[in-house]
């Protein structure tokens, strides 16, 4: 497992945690969003998920992944 800690813009509120965090598992990748901090640490299998595909899963909830 491989955990990395991204820089996320627009984050404000719970629902903006429950969206990232909801996809993100959808596609088997574990996640903690920091409001206050702007980061999400999420920690994935690289044989089986690409960083690429985690920045667009957050992207595709309509935030930044910077």
């Amino acid at each position: 497992m491989k955990t990395i800690s991204l820089s996320v813009s627009g984050m404000s509120c719970g629902h903006c945690v429950s969206a990232i965090e909801n996809a993100l598992k959808e596609i088997n990748v574990e996640s903690q969003v920091d409001l206050a901090s702007g980061t999400v640490q999420v920690s994935f299998d690289e044989s089986k998920q690409s960083l690429a595909t985690i920045q667009e899963t957050i992207e595709d909830q309509g935030y930044e992944v910077q």
